[in-house]
């Protein structure tokens, strides 16, 4: 039996619609995740013994009809199709799923993501041409699926289903468990290796190409809009084994001689501090460190002792999420976080020799133009190598979505969004700032602070120590140099 995963197409003729970012857009940058959660799925199914199919249509900028014949070429005997999906995507996600249903009607149909782990009765009843949804964390609900399809098993064995039954009513089974036994999940590298072209994705902090992945799931943080704890992993971070993942790193550094870095996308790499020492001093034991640079997510809590760690073994940049430069706005939102930690991170990581993505986030609880141009003014002070604006996107399964909702400050309307061109789209409209405002200032922020004397020297400066970090720099201007300039 044949399991077919699919990320589905999405405006190509715009560009390549990044599904699995924490805001799904087509990005200004070009940026394009792998697919990493539908690409574990996809390895433990194969693991188990089943026949595998793999498209990524946004990757090559695949419209629907180029899809289809795709699945045509690879996969017309699937018995089952498991579809990536998103929030401002949902809608389009469906009808592609309408679209297999009458092209393969003996096929099953079965979407996963954080919008219908969110509202998955909701999912179902956009169209009855979805059988399945997987609810939270999908590897071996897909697994479990396919094997009771294969079996002739009835479907209401497998936790973490919501499906249509025979009849037409949708029903849900328990909660699946969360995976504890990350170890036992196959490696993302060597799927991408077998099924994946690796030039076709970019992340615009790191080196071109690199590649992405995961070493724990979950996080321990209770950040209010941040989707994938609050939709799919949970927040007890659970943890591949610092053996595990220095051994992806080693089937990286010799599978892809043209990979020199790394991405690792746990929501907070640095949560268990004794396990980062440990990979780190991994890494320097395999002689890693000079073949592999790497980056992560970290939290403002990590100490100047785990930055020097990893610095030495390969880490070349850390992103926080400082979200805003205001205390009463960091308690709204529950970052776990203060002001003083925010100034003793930028210090400390500057003395460990590390550089700095720093993310903004405007139109929380409590935000006006005075705490947005305070949080700007930190932003300038701070002089991280990059930053981003962003104005707050409420999705679905999120104690931020609820707020909004609650207070009458969005609609409610996924296909809202996005613009026509597949760009985000500021949907939120508080009584203090609207969405045009929320935008604007994101602008103005980007721009004052990439185009100041300042930051042009210091990008010159870096580029002549590092010629690699000059073409990724002068790649990340290229693209973003229209929306700078307006």
């Amino acid at each position: 039996m044949k399991v077919c995963f699919i990320n589905p197409p999405f405006k190509a003729e715009f560009g390549k619609f990044s599904r699995e970012s924490r805001s799904p857009c087509i990005g200004h940058s070009g940026v394009l995740y792998y697919p990493l959660w539908l690409i574990y799925a996809a390895a433990v199914v194969e693991n188990n013994g089943f026949e595998i199919a793999f498209i990524d249509a946004p990757a090559k900028q695949l419209d629907v009809q180029q899809t289809l014949q795709r699945v045509d070429k690879e996969a017309a005997d699937a018995a089952l199709f498991v579809l990536d999906t998103s929030t401002p995507s949902i809608y389009n996600d469906v009808a592609f799923a309408e679209q297999l249903k009458k092209k393969y009607p003996g096929s099953k149909i079965m979407l996963v993501g954080t919008h219908p782990s969110a509202v998955p009765i909701e999912t179902l009843n956009i169209n009855d041409a979805v059988d399945f949804v997987a609810r939270r964390e999908y590897d071996y609900i897909v697994l479990k699926t396919a094997q009771a399809l294969e079996n002739n098993v009835a479907i209401d064995r497998v936790r973490g289903l919501t499906y249509r039954d025979g009849i037409g009513e949708i029903k849900e089974t328990p909660d699946a468990d969360y995976i504890e036994q990350l170890d036992d999940i196959p490696m993302a590298a060597p799927f991408i290796k077998k099924y994946l072209d690796i030039r076709d994705y970019v992340f615009p902090a790191a080196s071109f190409p690199a590649i992405q992945i995961f070493t724990g799931r979950g996080c321990p943080a209770h950040c209010n809009y941040c989707v994938y704890p609050q939709t799919l992993h949970g927040h007890k971070y659970r943890l591949r084994s610092p053996e595990n993942v220095v051994e992806e790193f080693e089937y990286i550094a010799k599978n892809f001689p043209e990979v020199h870095e790394v991405v690792i996308e746990d929501d907070t790499f640095t949560a268990n501090k004794e396990r980062v020492i440990k990979i780190c001093e991994l890494l320097e034991e395999k002689k890693l460190t000079k073949r592999l640079k790497w980056l992560c997510n970290a939290r403002v809590n990590i100490d100047l002792k785990t930055m020097q760690a990893m610095k030495k073994a390969g880490c070349h940049l850390i992103i926080p999420g400082f979200e805003s430069y205001n205390e009463q706005i960091l308690k709204n939102i529950k970052k776990g976080s203060n002001l003083k930690l925010i100034d003793a991170y930028v210090e400390n990581a500057k003395k460990a020799g590390l550089m700095i993505h720093a993310c903004y986030m405007v139109g929380n609880q409590g935000e006006t133009q005075e705490t947005m141009e305070h949080t700007l003014d930190a932003a300038m002070r701070f002089r991280t190598d990059t930053v981003q604006f962003f104005p707050l996107i409420p999705y679905p399964g999120t104690e931020a979505y609820q707020w909004a909702k609650e207070n009458g400050y969005i609609n409610g309307k996924y296909d809202e969004y996005l613009q026509e061109d597949g760009t985000l789209n500021c949907i939120l409209n508080t009584p203090e700032l609207s969405a045009k405002e929320l935008v604007d200032f994101c602008a103005h922020a980007r721009k004052k602070y990439y185009m100041r004397p300042w930051y042009i020297g210091h990008r010159i400066w870096a580029g002549l120590h590092d010629v690699s970090d000059f073409k990724r720099s002068l790649k990340a201007f290229w693209r973003l140099k229209d929306s700078l300039i307006r």
